[in-house]
């Protein structure tokens, strides 16, 4: 998916909505584990009840490759199943992956070729040949982590670096990184917890879009986000994943689920219209 299917995908649903599939057996209903792949048949339930609302997924590899093969089948199947139904709908492998160029090269292969998702989240800080390989696909995205949500963010991205202009290290991420991607490839996570910092950010990234993790379970503000995020073309993807697939847990978990990304597109809506989001 390109960058004016994204746009046009937001505008037709009036939404920004992505879902995000963490799912964990621990938390899932009981009534799932009586299928073959309770995990993949979650998902499917969860994917059926929140597409009208949504326009894009984004599994978390590390809730699939703990289970080992059995998990990645049902990644794997999830993915197929998102394709063939619902192919629309932008695909995020967050997998934060990251490594020397040749190694990269493989990862690239294996979620650009093999999974054939539209874009994964890639760990920029061991520089441009580590992130350059994910680029060479034409038609997928690059999601840098920038700004993220949780608390150790300060241990490292805050950190003010003296260079002639001061900047902080997640900004000289942003900014160079630019140098090897543009805003039809390369998006970055800024974490919805981060408030006024999306000012610095799109001082930096005015026109790329923004995956932005952290809103409901985490705290995140949606009204704080867009305020300071929002650009002509929306420029966001608000990721949305505990406070909708795990709303309920009994027999009507999508039906609820369902429920609760009508009601967070819903307030998308209105900010698109607060904001003047061009048609």
């Amino acid at each position: 998916m390109n960058r004016q299917e994204l746009i046009q995908q937001i505008q037709q649903k009036r939404s920004f909505l992505c879902v995000g599939l963490d799912t964990d057996p621990k938390k899932m209903p009981q009534c799932v584990f009586d299928l073959h792949d309770p995990v993949f048949e979650f998902n499917k339930a969860i994917i059926e009840a929140t597409a009208p609302y949504c326009v894009a997924y984004k599994p978390n590899l590390a809730f699939y490759e703990a289970y080992g093969l059995k998990g990645m089948e049902s990644f794997v199947k999830t993915i197929n199943y998102l394709k063939k139904e619902h192919p629309h709908h932008l695909i995020i492998a967050d997998a934060k992956r990251g490594d020397i160029g040749n190694t990269s090269q493989m990862y690239a292969r294996t979620f650009f070729e093999e999974y054939d998702v539209d874009a994964l989240t890639v760990a920029p800080y061991m520089g441009e040949d580590s992130v350059t390989p994910f680029l060479q696909y034409e038609g997928k995205w690059v999601v840098l982590l920038a700004l993220t949500s949780n608390k150790g963010s300060q241990d490292f991205q805050m950190s003010t670096l003296m260079n002639p202009q001061p900047e902080h290290l997640f900004e000289k991420v942003i900014r160079v990184s630019q140098q090897w991607g543009n805003e039809d490839n390369m998006m970055y996570v800024v974490g919805a917890t981060q408030g006024r910092m999306f000012e610095d950010i799109r001082r930096v990234a005015p026109n790329h879009f923004l995956l932005v993790p952290g809103v409901g379970a985490q705290g995140g503000s949606l009204e704080e986000v867009c305020k300071y995020g929002m650009n002509d073309s929306c420029g966001l993807l608000v990721n949305s994943s505990r406070g909708i697939i795990y709303a309920c847990n009994d027999d009507h978990y999508a039906e609820i689920a369902g429920n609760k990304a009508r009601e967070l597109q819903q307030q998308m809506e209105e900010e698109l219209k607060k904001h003047q989001f061009r048609e």
